[in-house]
């Protein structure tokens, strides 16, 4: 790494660890990403300087926090390429934003007979809120598959759109195959059929730049935990025509307006989907987030996460009997792959007790596993504070690890 690179790892104090002896690889970062010390002190003042409620207070930090609130909000927004404020809803995270979507959107569009496309290669958090929607309302799921290198057929998509669809719901990146979905292209497809497109956004944001407005989407979900900020807090951009049709997810706080025993008033956009106390500190850290991608540039973090996934490929290949799963011509920094016959879970354990971090088991995507016919992948992740050196020792170890689990 360059010492721009050295100095960038300083940020993040994790990285100090020693774990059994040797210094942390960290490459489960698909999972979650490691906090820069910017992230970290942004959510220590705000409990030990701002801590309080926002937006009905009048006191002065009341008034502070809420003006920094929402001023990460305006962030958000830019960050996107949203056209409104009104846009973006703060949620626990993709997940949350998704079975927002599924419940609300659900409620006033889905009947019986209706029917919801998803695609073969989502996150059970893009499958089992639209079974839970299909199921209350008599709906059928239907699904785009994919292919054995791990791209979407994009061909059998036209047939599954027709006037009984309400919605199509697809992952911008595969969190276990790493493959970078047509999502503006998807958009299109269905748009022609006047059908609404959801991009769950959670293993994007922090990889390339992400312009809602080029997409074309109609909400867009993602995770800060995801993207260098903290766990407990995400956002859903929604097109504000769309979110004005969609009755609220959850009742109380910020979403009424005025509230009587006979008949209750809800809020504008966006506060109508922020019911209950928000993470207020967590939107601040998020802020803090977006500003060290900003000020690392995002061309940076997707061309150093490139050559890392390009080196590591490569050198993976040579071990014997390593079979990459997933080998789409258009990913992000994400492998996973199986060693020989071993058990995921066996290569995961002896690869941390050589101090490197790595996700085993389905991961949470059981339809792919099903569709090669195996249990779950060993799956290695990159940051923009992994280095080459981080890569070569992960193929050391798993060379040293492959004899004891022939």
């Amino acid at each position: 790494m360059t010492q721009s690179n050295d100095t960038l790892r300083q940020q993040f104090p994790i990285l100090n660890t020693t774990v059994y002896g040797h210094p942390l690889v960290y490459l489960d970062n698909a999972a979650t990403t490691q906090k820069p010390q910017s992230v970290i002190d942004a959510l220590c003042q705000y409990y030990t300087q701002l801590n309080s409620n926002i937006h009905r207070g009048t006191h002065y930090l009341a008034s502070k926090a809420t003006e920094q609130y929402e001023a990460v909000r305006e962030r958000v927004r830019r960050f996107i390429g949203a056209r409104s404020t009104h846009e973006i809803i703060f949620t626990r995270g993709t997940t949350e934003s998704i079975n927002l979507v599924a419940s609300s959107f659900g409620r006033y569009r889905l009947r019986e007979g209706d029917e919801i496309v998803v695609s073969a290669m989502e996150h059970h958090s893009n499958i089992v809120p639209w079974q839970l929607a299909c199921e209350q309302a008599g709906a059928t799921l239907r699904v785009i598959p994919f292919s054995e290198e791990g791209v979407l057929d994009l061909g059998a998509l036209p047939a599954l759109l027709n006037e009984h669809t309400r919605l199509v719901a697809v992952g911008h990146v595969s969190n276990t195959l790493g493959t970078i979905n047509p999502v503006a292209e998807i958009t299109a497809m269905a748009h022609c059929h006047g059908i609404p497109v959801l991009v769950d956004g959670a293993q994007a944001v922090a990889h390339m730049a992400v312009d809602v407005q080029e997409i074309g989407c109609d909400f867009y979900c993602f995770s800060g935990h995801k993207m260098y900020g903290p766990m407990g807090v995400g956002v859903l951009y929604g097109r504000e025509e769309l979110l004005e049709q969609m009755p609220p997810y959850q009742g109380g706080g910020e979403m009424i307006k005025d509230v009587t025993f006979e008949r209750t008033t809800y809020n504008d956009l966006p506060f109508r989907f922020e019911a209950g106390t928000p993470s207020v500190g967590d939107v601040l850290a998020l802020g803090a987030a977006l500003d060290f991608m900003e000020q690392t540039g995002l061309d940076t973090l997707a061309q150093h996460e490139e050559h890392l996934l390009h080196y590591a490929i490569e050198r993976l290949q040579h071990i014997d009997g390593l079979r990459i799963i997933g080998q789409a011509p258009h990913k992000t920094s994400v492998i996973s792959f199986l060693l020989g016959n071993a058990h995921p879970y066996d290569v995961g354990t002896l690869l941390d007790k050589l101090g490197i971090a790595v996700r085993t088991g389905h991961h949470c995507t059981q339809p792919i596993m099903d569709h090669y016919g195996i249990p779950g992948t060993v799956r290695a992740s990159f940051a923009i504070y992994n280095t080459i050196a981080e890569v070569d020792a992960l193929v050391d170890a798993l060379q040293r690890i492959a004899p004891m689990l022939a």
